[in-house]
């Protein structure tokens, strides 16, 4: 009997250790990315271009000697890469080039649908494309009027291209990409 009192004693020291080592194990509360931009204020662009368009004004004017700015979003780290050619006779190489450039992406990309965009009155036609996944750029668009300028748009972020991250980002150049073709005018 004197045996079973030392064994009794190591099972319940050997309860008491494993008892009060043990964690309690608590769930993670939920948690969500929250990314606030400010609702966009638009501002005319400068009148050295030829054309003009109204650009959100937390944007920066990048490459001002050129014939069309960048467009730098600061906060996102991102850039708007537009580039102007005036047309000379060339109007199916630059389309056939504005329709390749997004096929590029399709290597990484889910998915690329396009918006058709046509305002008549205005002389203004063109496409956004909208890439989706882990592309380089997520948004391209062309903008022309057939006869004499044509004006194409590339979006970059500074960052790895992981869709899921930079996805809200995205969507709000995107709609300043919208408000920037449906104000864009051609000078003469």
């Amino acid at each position: 009997m004197r045996r079973s009192r030392p064994i009794k004693v190591v099972y319940i020291l050997w309860a008491i250790i494993g008892v009060g080592c043990e964690s309690l194990q608590q769930p993670k509360p939920k948690a969500l990315l929250r990314l606030d931009y400010p609702d966009p204020s638009y501002t005319p662009i400068l009148p050295s271009f030829p054309f003009t368009f109204e650009y959100n004004s937390s944007a920066r004017l990048k490459g001002l000697t050129q014939t069309a700015p960048d467009l730098y979003y600061p906060k996102m780290k991102a850039t708007l890469y537009l580039s102007y050619v005036a047309v000379d006779e060339n109007i199916d190489s630059l389309l056939n080039d504005a329709y390749q450039l997004p096929g590029k992406h399709m290597i990484k990309a889910e998915e690329i649908p396009e918006r058709v965009f046509m305002a008549p009155e205005k002389r203004v036609y063109g496409t956004l494309f909208s890439v989706v996944g882990n592309a380089a750029s997520q948004l391209q668009f062309f903008l022309t009027d057939s006869t004499d300028h044509f004006l194409m748009g590339s979006l970059y972020f500074y960052s790895r291209p992981n869709y899921d991250s930079i996805m809200p980002a995205a969507k709000y150049i995107e709609r300043d990409v919208v408000h920037l073709m449906e104000s864009l005018r051609w000078k003469n």
